[in-house]
């Protein structure tokens, strides 16, 4: 009895083994593994924290500059920048797997990556609901499913919820600020767009053909957001967001609506936006209040 049972223990985990794992990225491209990658690159600060999100953080050995978050990730070996890596040192690594952000100049990635045999998953999360999609997704491809669901159900409902709570407040107009010199925004097609829509909020700038418009003051004065939401370069609120006070003619000024939300919270694809969002919302509301108070 007991051999017989020793017999089927390892038949079930030669299966297991050879049991290939298929999953679809964000270009429409089939990536496939005979089994969970134990060696993965990732070429973007935010996939090292979605891979970390997903249960697999132990088996990244190189990732790009700027990755600091989870602090386990700034121990992690670095190969370049997101758009400018060193192919070299990735094939050094010796990786099963390459997640490259599909974006910008990151695109050229999979070319060269591809040329040198490498398995590449391109990872381009463009609204709210494609940050679960990348967690699921690297879980699947880490055998870390258990753990990537969990994640991603817990940020689903988290989302459901901020929806549910402010799809029917009053709408307000938004200018959210990521520059002052020159003054620059995102458009409608950016993540931090669809933020701004879950909170009730109307992207001031959200038509502008440019996905980052550069915006002259007359533009803004011309717009006159209710709301000014500065992102900044770190954790501290930028000094310029102050710059804006002696524009009285501006909503957001005379109301007293000006804001900061620290940038990794909101200009990042990961779990941690929702934080960001709950910070955007609030400030959405207390500028509400602002305005209902002063007419």
């Amino acid at each position: 009895m007991k051999k017989l049972l020793l017999l089927s223990l390892a038949l079930i985990a030669t299966n297991v083994a050879w049991s290939e794992i298929i999953v679809t990225d964000f270009i429409g491209r089939e990536v496939k593994l005979q089994k969970p990658a134990q060696r993965v690159v990732a070429l973007a600060p935010h996939i090292v924290e979605n891979m970390f999100t997903a249960g697999a953080g132990d088996r990244l050995v190189g990732a790009v500059d700027y990755s600091d978050y989870p602090e386990a990730a700034k121990a992690i070996p670095r190969i370049g920048l997101s758009n400018s890596f060193s192919l070299e040192a990735i094939v050094a690594l010796a990786p099963d797997l390459v997640v490259t952000w599909h974006s910008g100049r990151g695109t050229l990635a999979l070319g060269k990556l591809a040329s040198v045999g490498i398995t590449v998953y391109a990872s381009n999360p463009k609204t709210l609901d494609d940050i679960p999609k990348a967690i699921r997704d690297y879980g699947a491809l880490t055998g870390n499913d258990q753990t990537a669901n969990a994640a991603a159900t817990s940020y689903e409902i988290k989302l459901s919820g901020l929806a549910a709570r402010y799809q029917t407040t009053e709408t307000i107009n938004v200018l959210y600020q990521i520059w002052n010199n020159p003054i620059q925004t995102i458009n409608s097609k950016h993540i931090i767009s669809h933020v701004i829509q879950l909170c009730g909020g109307i992207n001031a700038f959200g038509e502008s053909p440019a996905l980052a418009p550069k915006l002259s003051i007359e533009s803004v004065i011309a717009e006159n957001p209710d709301v000014i939401i500065a992102s900044g370069m770190g954790e501290e609120q930028p000094e310029w967001l102050q710059a804006w006070e002696p524009w009285r003619t501006i909503n957001a000024v005379k109301n007293k609506s000006l804001y900061f939300i620290p940038p990794d919270i909101i200009q990042r694809h990961t779990v941690r936006l929702l934080d960001g969002a709950s910070q955007m919302c609030g400030h959405l509301e207390h500028a509400r209040q602002q305005i209902s108070k002063n007419y």
